[in-house]
């Protein structure tokens, strides 16, 4: 039998920064109450995207953003778009560079994530926004 079900779930950001959203979308997963099949994660905007990513260790999501802010800094003179600020085109070249979905395995009635995975939701801006993003589970 098939349990498609599609879920919205909005997230509220401080700011720039990574945000585990593992748990909600395991959740939404948990009650489709399907055994397997796919999960697919839309976010509905372009100054933030989503990332599968190594969720032990904290030092990865520092290393990323100091990497991230490095290539692509802040009021690059480059950058001639900037009608919401110095991190307005920044913030848009970041989600071009990673994604914004995601498709994940559901294997017996549970994300198929590695041991170490985490979703992220990786806000760009510098200040917080309140994000929308679509979640479809199809599965049997």
């Amino acid at each position: 039998m098939n349990m498609n079900k599609q879920y919205q779930i909005e997230v509220c950001t401080e700011g720039r920064g990574l945000i585990n959203i593992t748990d909600d979308v395991a959740k939404c997963v948990a009650a489709t109450k399907g055994e397997t099949g796919l999960c697919h994660v839309f976010l509905h905007h372009t100054s933030a995207s989503l990332i599968l990513c190594e969720n032990h260790d904290p030092l990865v999501l520092k290393d990323l953003e100091s990497f991230m802010q490095r290539l692509i800094p802040d009021g690059d003179p480059l950058f001639e778009h900037i009608a919401e600020g110095k991190d307005d085109m920044p913030s848009h070249v970041r989600s071009i560079l990673t994604q914004n979905s995601l498709t994940i395995p559901i294997t017996r009635g549970k994300l198929g994530l590695g041991t170490w995975q985490g979703i992220y939701l990786w806000e760009h801006r510098l200040r917080g926004h309140v994000r929308k993003i679509t979640l479809t589970v199809q599965a049997e």
